[in-house]
């Protein structure tokens, strides 16, 4: 592997980059932009969003960056959960009132997916969409795998964009479900037991 395509655990230092870069992937994500659809809004909030769902991964080791921060993932080790509070508050804040119960429900339906046994958690993966379809997404995946695979733990997402469940697939993820409120974009779990 060259340079550009080593998998590296994010440092403090490279926190605020893989925010970034993670606020750009999802920039036309569905459910993100359903619920923050004014750019300035997305910008000001997406942030605060992706440490609150996946900031404990870089306490952890488990903020996988590729590609000099070109795309990242954070995975949350089994035990270890969002940040439910800051979650909270996020919402309370920044939704409109006509999606707030939509996603109250949304959330709910997230809690009841979850598997009962230890399991990591992917919340947040994207590339900048620059470097979309230069298999960085792959490499970052395969990685928190193989360690998924090593250790005999199940692997959990949710999708929040349909076109990207393929790719999940093609990874040994199954679809188990359907999350979806009012006229919410639908959200995807899905589960990958260890190889």
């Amino acid at each position: 592997m060259t340079a550009e395509t080593d998998i590296k655990s994010a440092s403090s230092k490279m926190q605020a980059t893989t925010v970034w870069t993670l606020v750009l992937g999802f920039a036309a994500d569905p459910l993100a932009r359903w619920s923050w659809p004014d750019s300035d809004q997305y910008l000001t909030i997406m942030p605060q969003f992706v440490k609150a769902c996946g900031g404990r991964a870089f306490e952890h080791g488990t903020a996988y960056v590729t590609g000099g921060v070109r795309a990242a993932a954070l995975w949350l080790p089994p035990g270890v959960g969002q940040d439910e509070e800051a979650l909270d508050a996020i919402m309370a804040r920044s939704l409109r009132p006509e999606i707030t119960e939509a996603m109250a429900q949304i959330r709910l339906g997230m809690a009841e997916h979850h598997p009962p046994e230890p399991h990591w958690y992917l919340p947040l993966i994207a590339a900048d969409p620059n470097w979309v379809g230069h298999g960085l997404g792959r490499l970052l995946m395969e990685h928190a795998l193989k360690r998924c695979d090593w250790e005999g733990t199940t692997a959990y997402l949710e999708s929040s964009n349909p076109e990207n469940v393929p790719f999940y697939e093609r990874h040994g993820f199954k679809v188990i479900g359907e999350i979806q409120h009012g006229d919410s974009p639908s959200l995807t779990p899905m589960l990958r037991t260890a190889h």
